[in-house]
């Protein structure tokens, strides 16, 4: 894309958050140009929280915002398809303080943008082109990110699981590839955890309408699962959503090594910490990534 976009028209939804239980409702509007998404808590007298790295406070099981104490929880599922399907600029009016999770995938709000329509504006496309390999690892995790001419990932998990195990999925990421290979997949867990992590004040919204369960004898969601490596798809929908906090589209490939929000946050911050890491090009400037590593 050779412009920045935003949405035509205002589109609108709601349910409850994955975490705190509570209702939400989001209304996504159009944006003027160099925006980026913004987040306005209607609650808080529209309050802006960025949709930027600066802002990330919370990694555990959900990527979370904060400025100035107010919370915008469980971003990654709109961020994630938001940036996949190209949306530069937004404001995305939200009633309380987490995001809803819906039925627990990106496809919910790949509809609702489909209903919105996406429009170019005047002002030239930024993208963030990856000059370096940057890696970060520990804990039996590795998350990598290498010049690429264009956006694309490397996604490997492993849950010790028979429908599971280790799992790869390997893809270029467009409009139309996380359309159909990634925003269907949803969120996940395992039977024998959920207690726990009720215990801890997680998943009070949850149910088998938002989230996949998997127990001993099986999935227990009625119709299966959507992929048979769903897991991994929703770990990479995850991934892309956590990499949107850069706030431009990335020019790069990331391959991501059983990593987790945490891991996927603090790639980010090693990248934007370190201006020799990256450059800043329309994409009229982009060249080739063998082209790149020459100049390196």
């Amino acid at each position: 894309m050779r412009f920045e976009t935003t949405i035509q028209r205002p589109v609108a939804t709601s349910g409850v958050g994955l975490h705190s239980g509570v209702a939400v409702a989001i209304r996504i509007l159009p944006a003027p140009p160099a925006t980026g998404i913004v987040f306005r808590r209607t609650d808080l007298d529209n309050f802006e929280v960025p949709a930027s790295w600066k802002y990330v406070q919370r990694v555990s099981y959900a990527t979370s915002l904060m400025r100035q104490g107010v919370l915008i929880s469980t971003t990654e599922h709109l961020l994630s398809t938001f940036f996949s399907m190209g949306l530069d600029n937004a404001y995305v009016e939200i009633d309380n303080l987490e995001v809803p999770i819906l039925d627990g995938s990106g496809q919910p709000f790949a509809e609702l943008l489909q209903q919105a329509g996406i429009r170019a504006t005047r002002r030239r496309r930024r993208y963030l082109r990856i000059l370096r390999p940057v890696t970060l690892e520990g804990n039996g995790k590795r998350i990598s990110i290498v010049p690429s001419e264009s956006f694309r990932l490397r996604c490997d998990v492993f849950f010790n699981h028979p429908l599971v195990m280790r799992q790869t999925l390997e893809m270029e990421v467009n409009p139309e590839n996380y359309s159909r290979e990634i925003a269907p997949a949803r969120t996940f867990g395992f039977a024998p955890e959920l207690d726990q992590m009720r215990n801890m004040g997680l998943i009070r919204g949850a149910t088998l309408e938002s989230a996949v369960c998997f127990a001993a004898e099986g999935v227990l969601n009625e119709g299966g699962l959507r992929f048979p490596d769903e897991p991994c798809r929703h770990k990479a929908l995850d991934l892309i959503g956590d990499l949107a906090l850069i706030g431009k589209p990335i020019l790069g490939e990331v391959i991501a090594e059983r990593a987790g929000h945490a891991m996927h946050v603090a790639l980010v911050a090693k990248i934007m910490s370190d201006t020799s890491l990256y450059d800043i090009v329309t994409a009229d400037e982009a060249v080739p990534a063998a082209s790149i590593a020459a100049i390196a």
